[in-house]
C-alpha cells in the first residue's frame, strides 16, 4: 500500500521531467480543504441522544502542462476525535446512530481514521470537448457528492462532456466503482448498494440485498438544452445493469425577470432480475416507479423564495441507493429523504437571502426550509420502505463569510423534524427518524 501511494504522488514529478523546459512552475498546483464537523442528534424522551467530531479533509495535486492535458491525485481523511463510542447501540431500540456514524466509517466504526484516494483521473480537452478517465467527482441527480458529511461520494470510469456554441451541455459517463461518503474504500456497483441501512424489503423482513447485488457498471447520459431565451430543458438517463434505468426530465421556464417556473417528471423501471433473482434478496423489486414536480422560483433583489411539490405515485417505491447521493427533488430537505416510498406528497417552501454585517465585512447567507410531508402507512412496507411517519420538516442553514479571509467557510445547520398523525407506539417509528432536533456544525478552510 505504501508504494502504491508513493507511486501515484511520484507521477506528477515523473511527468514533469519529461516535459520541456518551457513548462512553467505554474503547471503544477496544490490545493485543498481542511474540515471539522461537529454533530448533535437529541431524540425523544428517553431514546439515545448522540455526538460525534471528526478532523480531515482532502489534499489535492494538480499537474498542468498546458490546456489539453490534467493529471489529478486527492487524498481524503476523516479522523474521529471519539467524543462518543458510536459502537454502543440505543437501549430500547437496540439500534446505533443515523446522522453521527455517516462521518467515518460505518461499516467499521472502530476505524477511526479513514484514508481515501478518492481521485486519481487524467483529463483531455480538446476545444468543446473534455475526457475525464479515472477517479473523480460527478454531479447528477441521483449520484452526487452530498456535501453533508466528512468524505464525498467518488466515482471511478470515464466521464466525457462537450459544450456547444449555443450554451447547450451534453454528458455521458461509463461507472464501474463507487466510494460512498466517507467509507474507506471504492466499491463494485452492486456491491455499494447496501453500504447505508437497507430498511425493509416489501415482504416486510429486514432487506437481505447488501451483498447479494449484482450489477457491474453504471452508463449515464445528460443533455441540458437552451430551447429559447426562457425555456430550459434537462434531461437524465440512468442505467444501472441488471437492476433499473431511472429517466429524469426537467423543463424550466422563465416567466419575467423575478419568477420562474420548473416541472420535474422521474420514471424508474426495473433492468433484468433487479438485482437478484431470489425476491427476498432483490433491490428494485417492482416494475416501475414515478415522481412529479412542480416548483415556482422568485427572486427578489437580495432573497430568493421558492414553493415546491412533489408527489411519489401509488404503482412503486422510488429507489436510489442511499450510498450514491442525494435526491436531486424539488422538496429535498437536508437530513431526510423521500426514497424508499410510494404514495408520498411532499411540500416545501424555502426562502434564501444575505445579511450584511459589520459594513460588508461579514455576511451571512442562510436558507429556511419548511416542508410537510404525507407518508404511507409506517405498517405497510410496500409502501413505506424505512417506516417513516408523517413529519413537519424545519431547517435553518448558515453560511458564514468573511471579507478579509475568504478561504474560511464555517457552516451551522439546525433541524427539527416533527411527527404528524397517528402511527403505533414503538420507539422505533420515532427513533432517528421524528420527534427530534439535529445540529451540524463545520468549519471549513480552503487552501
Amino acid at each position: 500500500m505504501r508504494s502504491f501511494f508513493f507511486l501515484i504522488f511520484l507521477l506528477p514529478f515523473l511527468a514533469t521531467s519529461q516535459a520541456t523546459s518551457k513548462v512553467e512552475k505554474s503547471a503544477s498546483k496544490l490545493s485543498g480543504q481542511w474540515r471539522t464537523y461537529y454533530m448533535n442528534t437529541f431524540n425523544n424522551g428517553s431514546l439515545k441522544d448522540f455526538s460525534a467530531l471528526a478532523s480531515g479533509g482532502k489534499l489535492k495535486y494538480q499537474y498542468r502542462p498546458n490546456k489539453k492535458f490534467e493529471f489529478g491525485a486527492a487524498l481524503y481523511n476523516s479522523t474521529n476525535f471519539g467524543i462518543q463510542d458510536l459502537t454502543i447501540p440505543d437501549a430500547t431500540t437496540g439500534r446505533l446512530s443515523r446522522y453521527e456514524e455517516g462521518l467515518f466509517d460505518r461499516l467499521d466504526l472502530e476505524n477511526d481514521a479513514i484514508f481515501l484516494l478518492g481521485e486519481l483521473y487524467l483529463k483531455f480537452k480538446f476545444s468543446a470537448h473534455e475526457l475525464t478517465i479515472g477517479r473523480m467527482k460527478i454531479n447528477s441527480p441521483l449520484i452526487n457528492p452530498q456535501d453533508g458529511r466528512m468524505i464525498p461520494t467518488l466515482v471511478q470510469g470515464l466521464w466525457y462532456k462537450v459544450k456547444t456554441k449555443k450554451s447547450n451541455l451534453f454528458q455521458i459517463g461509463f461507472l464501474n466503482g463507487i466510494a460512498p461518503r466517507t467509507t474507506s474504500e471504492f466499491f463494485g456497483i452492486g456491491e455499494s448498494i447496501g453500504t447505508y441501512p437497507v430498511g425493509r424489503n416489501i415482504f416486510g423482513e429486514s432487506g437481505q440485498y447488501f451483498g447479494n447485488t449484482k450489477s457491474d457498471f453504471i452508463v449515464l447520459f445528460n443533455a441540458n438544452l437552451k430551447l429559447t431565451e426562457k425555456l430550459e430543458l434537462g434531461v437524465w438517463n440512468q442505467f444501472v445493469a441488471n437492476i433499473s434505468n431511472s429517466f429524469y426530465v426537467k423543463p424550466k421556464l422563465a416567466l419575467n425577470q423575478k419568477i420562474g417556473l420548473e416541472m420535474e417528471w422521474l420514471h424508474q423501471n426495473k433492468v433484468d432480475t433487479g438485482g437478484n433473482e431470489l425476491a427476498a434478496q432483490r433491490y428494485f423489486n417492482q416494475n416501475s416507479s414515478d415522481i412529479v414536480g412542480l416548483r415556482l422560483n422568485y427572486k427578489g433583489k437580495t432573497s430568493a423564495t421558492s414553493l415546491s411539490y412533489n408527489y411519489i405515485l401509488p404503482n412503486g417505491q422510488f429507489l436510489s441507493p442511499r450510498a450514491w447521493g442525494r435526491e436531486d427533488l424539488f422538496s429535498f430537505q437536508k437530513r431526510e429523504r423521500s426514497e424508499g416510498t410510494a404514495d408520498n406528497h411532499a411540500l416545501v417552501f424555502n426562502y434564501r437571502t444575505n445579511f450584511p454585517i459589520l459594513k460588508d465585512e461579514f455576511t451571512i447567507n442562510s436558507i429556511f426550509s419548511l416542508g410537510r410531508h404525507w407518508k404511507p402507512d409506517v405498517t405497510n412496507a410496500e409502501l413505506n420502505k424505512y417506516a417513516m411517519p408523517d413529519y413537519t420538516h424545519i431547517n435553518f442553514d448558515f453560511f458564514f463569510n468573511f471579507k478579509n479571509w475568504k478561504q474560511f467557510k464555517p457552516e451551522l445547520l439546525i433541524t427539527s423534524k416533527i411527527a404528524n398523525g397517528d402511527f403505533p407506539n414503538n420507539p422505533s417509528f420515532i427513533f432517528n427518524k421524528v420527534d427530534l432536533f439535529h445540529v451540524d456544525f463545520i468549519l471549513n478552510y480552503n487552501f
